[in-house]
């Protein structure tokens, strides 16, 4: 009987809460409260760290320089990410054309070369002509003044073949041959001839961009070794009118002023040059709306981005140039 009773009181107490802790009134201030012992104490926990991620989540104040820095980064990301990713898919169709696997057709490949050099020459050799005769007339009025007359062939002759010759020759074949390139992939996006190629298997970068940046990449340095000499024969008919400078004393003084790191530097400019060019004008021209607009705005689009990036790039030689003391 007494065990029975001890059981009875024992599962008695086994059902009954444990006791709650209290705040004791005289306990020290500042010491932290410990609801560990309260019966909401999961209920509570859950809330605080509810507020918690709430707060995290809320979005930061911008600054007002932060907005507009942000802006300008997101436009900027957004505008040139088309462009670096074209780029990453003519270098893999170029790596994969080196190995071998290059679809296209002979006879598209001798229509671009033709066209990117025996048609380009003349306009070429005409404009390369009036600037080196140009730098000559200005060069002459202002050298005259100190008796350096004679100098004029040294200014003539590396003006045009550090700076002018390669820029003003890409600068004419930007609006002659990156407008040909959009116009012709633009109406053949209008077109649907494309798709009609993706269709098939057939890569458009591979068939269609992969010829015309090569075909600039091979003719432009020749293209500048013509407007070279066309500007220095434009100096030379000036200087012969102007100053009574004899051809001798002017192409003896051309050949001395004329060193390596001159020409390998025009060289290397027009190489760039070339590819610029013809890439934008394969960009411009793939990312063409179908409609007859869209051929006249890739076109423009691709003259401006030539010549604005043909200016840029060069300013960015002249920077490197100087500091490598070329």
């Amino acid at each position: 009987m007494e065990e029975h009773r001890r059981g009875r009181r024992i599962r008695r107490h086994a059902h009954q809460p444990a006791p709650q802790r209290r705040w004791r009134p005289g306990a020290p201030e500042g010491q932290a409260a410990r609801p560990s012992g309260l019966p909401a104490h999961a209920l509570l926990m859950s809330a605080s760290s509810a507020e918690e991620t709430a707060k995290a989540g809320e979005p930061a104040q911008d600054s007002p320089v932060a907005a507009p820095v942000s802006a300008v980064g997101t436009a900027f990301i957004a505008r040139f990410t088309p462009a670096v990713s074209f780029l990453g898919e003519v270098l893999l169709a170029a790596g994969a054309a080196i190995r071998g696997r290059w679809r296209y057709r002979r006879e598209d490949m001798a229509r671009v070369l033709t066209d990117v050099s025996a048609k380009a020459v003349p306009i070429v050799l005409v404009v390369n002509f009036l600037v080196g005769a140009i730098l000559a007339f200005v060069g002459s009025v202002q050298l005259v003044k100190f008796g350096a007359g004679i100098f004029v062939a040294d200014l003539v002759s590396i003006a045009i073949a550090r700076e002018m010759a390669a820029v003003i020759t890409a600068v004419v074949m930007s609006g002659r041959t990156g407008a040909a390139f959009a116009a012709e992939l633009a109406a053949m996006q209008a077109h649907e001839e494309i798709d009609a190629l993706a269709v098939l298997g057939i890569a458009p970068i591979s068939y269609l961009v992969l010829p015309r940046v090569l075909a600039l990449l091979l003719m432009m340095p020749l293209l500048y070794v013509y407007g070279c000499v066309a500007g220095l024969m434009g100096g030379l008919v000036v200087s012969a009118a102007m100053l009574d400078l004899g051809p001798a004393v002017y192409l003896d003084r051309t050949f001395l002023a004329l060193t390596p790191p001159h020409l390998l530097l025009g060289v290397t400019k027009a190489v760039v040059f070339g590819a610029l060019v013809a890439l934008a004008g394969c960009f411009y021209g793939l990312r063409a709306r179908r409609d007859a607009a869209g051929v006249g705005i890739a076109t423009t689009r691709a003259v401006v981005a030539g010549i604005v990036g043909v200016i840029a790039i060069d300013a960015v030689f002249a920077v490197c140039a100087n500091a490598l003391d070329i």
